[in-house]
């Protein structure tokens, strides 16, 4: 039960310290973050909780991940419900607690989204249907290649969690125009039940294209990081 608890902890910092930068610090007058900030946000919750729980769990925050591993032979099937099961529940207790904070300001809206990831007219910029689907498979898959290079075992020791971290802060600043970024079911999930309407309506997306991303990637790294000649 520690692995799963360290998950549903982990995962409530990602989307409370990624979502709740982008919901109460990104668009702050004169004094906003904006995407950069919003960006290292999410980056710095990983690179934290890796340091954090990573020998306990393996801080995987994140379904795609969780199922990525698996499919690249470096997590146990039987782990994985209860690891989606830890994370999905700690980004929405993450979720709550920001909308408890965020709604204490007088004007607050949930329409204004909520950090909730979309396309269409629910994209930062714009984007389609197809933009979104093709970015959040693309990224999934290039973070699922640096996880697992960045942990393999000829890999340096011990600067995985920064390398994690970072490729989770350049993810964000590609694709938040896009989707608001997403490439996690768990991020995704919390923050869309407080929206509800289409937030909910286009959350397929947001498991579909991180689930399928994270399975190349985790093929493409047995096909170019195996041992074999």
């Amino acid at each position: 039960m520690k692995k799963y608890g360290a998950e549903f902890f982990g995962t409530f910092w990602l989307v409370l310290g990624g979502c709740g930068s982008a919901v109460l610090a990104a668009a702050f007058p004169q004094l906003g973050i904006g995407f950069v900030g919003v960006s290292l946000a999410f980056g710095l919750t990983v690179l934290t909780m890796a340091f954090a729980i990573g020998h306990i769990s393996g801080c995987h925050l994140n379904p795609a991940v969780s199922i990525g591993l698996w499919a690249g032979g470096r997590f146990p099937g039987k782990d994985l419900v209860p690891y989606i099961v830890s994370q999905v529940l700690g980004g929405i207790a993450a979720a709550g607690v920001l909308y408890l904070i965020a709604s204490g300001k007088a004007g607050f809206d949930l329409a204004g989204g909520f950090a909730s990831n979309g396309f269409g007219e629910h994209s930062p910029g714009g984007y389609n249907m197809v933009s979104a689907l093709v970015t959040e498979v693309v990224m999934t898959m290039m973070f699922l290649l640096v996880i697992l290079g960045s942990t393999d075992k000829r890999a340096p020791q011990g600067l995985a969690p920064i390398a994690i971290g970072l490729c989770l802060t350049l993810i964000h600043l590609i694709s938040i125009p896009v989707t608001n970024t997403s490439v996690n079911p768990a991020r995704s999930t919390g923050v869309a039940l407080f929206v509800g309407d289409w937030a909910v309506s286009q959350l397929w997306l947001f498991w579909l294209a991180p689930i399928a991303g994270a399975v190349l990637g985790a093929l493409v790294y047995r096909l170019i990081g195996s041992e074999e000649n």
